[in-house]
């Protein structure tokens, strides 16, 4: 992968730098070769007007004169016959080169004091009576820039392809020592060391936004180990006292002693024993079912403030046979998208946490106020130092473990409260603890 990206990058800086360098010669080379052509097509026409008005003789004449004002030859003229011969001008002979399609010609020069040969550019007029005029000049400058240009081309293009290839392998190589980083950090977390994560630059890149997804995830997934272990270690020392009451229960059964009257109360217990596991069991199946489940076809429009009126008409019963006093404010909260039952459920759990921990002759209120719930209650409350802690998964506090319940209560209202977008905070309530349920 690192090796195509390098090509791919050689490829497209030699693109871009040829482009550049086309441009470059039709820029010089091009307007050059233009700028020659159009001074001998103006060379023509001057001639071509003076043979309108003056003739053959009137254009010989001409000729003549500009071949004695340029004696380095740098214009070329040739007036022939019919025949060919030379009948004035600079040139001995006829070149031997043929005229291409639109009359130019091109074709070697001789310089006369060292020998050597110059490139001409010329142009051929036709004249009545067979007579041919040849108009051009020496070029020799403009294959001296083409040369020096052509050349420039070449050792640019070169030096762009090393240049490509070198940034290339830099740019391939800074790729997949990052690359690499993400697969050591990858094996180094499946030996077990969860708690390794991928090196961030700072600079904000891709490779540093991937980095940080991925240490995120590493974050969610080392999260949910250690919540299984704890639900693991709370699960083990949660149901070994009811499986050990229910065992001896069962037990008790078994003595054929035992009055009719007590083998029934046996019985009742070993069946709310079961009854609470089973009820514990479903509580964390419902838990995970929650977090897996994301916005599901559950979803609808749900009034909030129906949804707590219907909690508070459930448990005023309960909250006034413990001598309660149980306060109500439901403003209208209007509609919002929601699964009702997992809402309910959620505050249903607050309302019954509060009545369940706040002594007798104490006070609970639930209210609503735009997407919140708000449940507060004059119990114990809950330290500051162990709110985080009371959302796990069978966490109860010490002075809770001889109250009826799993410890999955307030898991489930985050769960809930997640699933919509939402979140719970704990904070004081004055006397005791005040829950806030919001969602989104």
């Amino acid at each position: 992968a690192t090796f195509r990206l390098a090509l791919i990058y050689m490829v497209l800086f030699g693109a871009s730098g040829a482009a550049l360098l086309g441009f470059l010669w039709h820029a010089t080379v091009g307007a050059l070769t233009e700028q020659t052509s159009e001074i001998i097509l103006a060379d023509i026409k001057g001639l071509a007007e003076q043979y309108e008005r003056r003739g053959v003789q009137g254009v010989a004449e001409i000729v003549a004169g500009r071949v004695r004002r340029d004696p380095g030859g740098r214009t070329v003229y040739l007036l022939t016959d019919p025949q060919g011969r030379r009948l004035v001008g600079n040139l001995g002979a006829w070149p031997a080169s043929e005229p291409d399609r639109d009359g130019w010609m091109t074709f070697e020069l001789i310089d006369s004091p060292d020998g050597s040969l110059h490139p001409a550019r010329a142009r051929l007029f036709a004249l009545q009576g067979g007579l041919r005029l040849l108009v051009g000049r020496d070029v020799r400058e403009l294959e001296r820039t083409r040369s020096m240009i052509r050349n420039a081309m070449i050792w640019g293009s070169g030096i762009a392809i090393v240049l490509s290839l070198a940034g290339g392998v830099a740019m391939s190589r800074s790729a997949a020592g990052r690359i690499e980083a993400i697969n050591q950090t990858s094996r180094e977390i499946m030996t077990g060391d969860l708690s390794r994560r991928i090196p961030v630059r700072g600079s904000g890149d891709d490779f540093d936004q991937l980095a940080g997804n991925l240490n995120d995830m590493l974050d969610r997934i080392q999260a949910l180990m250690e919540g299984l272990r704890h639900v693991s270690d709370n699960i083990a020392h949660d149901l070994r006292t009811p499986l050990a009451r229910l065992r001896g229960r069962i037990e008790d059964l078994d003595d054929e002693s035992l009055p009719p009257e007590d083998r029934g109360r046996l019985a009742r217990e070993a069946a709310a024993e079961a009854d609470g596991l089973i009820a514990m069991f479903n509580a964390l199946l419902r838990i995970t079912q929650i977090e897996a489940g994301g916005r599901g076809e559950t979803f609808g429009p749900v009034d909030l403030a129906a949804v707590v009126r219907d909690v508070a008409e459930l448990y005023e019963p309960l909250a006034q046979e413990k001598n309660l006093a149980f306060r109500v404010d439901v403003a209208e909260t209007g509609r919002i998208d929601g699964d009702r039952d997992l809402l309910f459920q959620a505050v249903a759990n607050l309302v019954d946490n509060a009545i369940k921990y706040t002594p007798a002759g104490g006070s609970v209120g639930v209210a609503t106020a735009a997407k919140e719930v708000a449940v507060w209650d004059s119990g114990p409350g809950i330290p500051e130092g162990s709110r985080e802690a009371v959302f796990k998964r069978f966490h109860r506090l010490e002075a809770s473990r001889n109250t009826p319940g799993s410890g999955l209560g307030l898991s489930l209202v985050q769960a809930v409260a997640q699933q919509h977008g939402g979140r719970v905070e704990l904070s004081d309530g004055g006397q005791g603890l005040r829950v806030t349920l919001s969602v989104g």
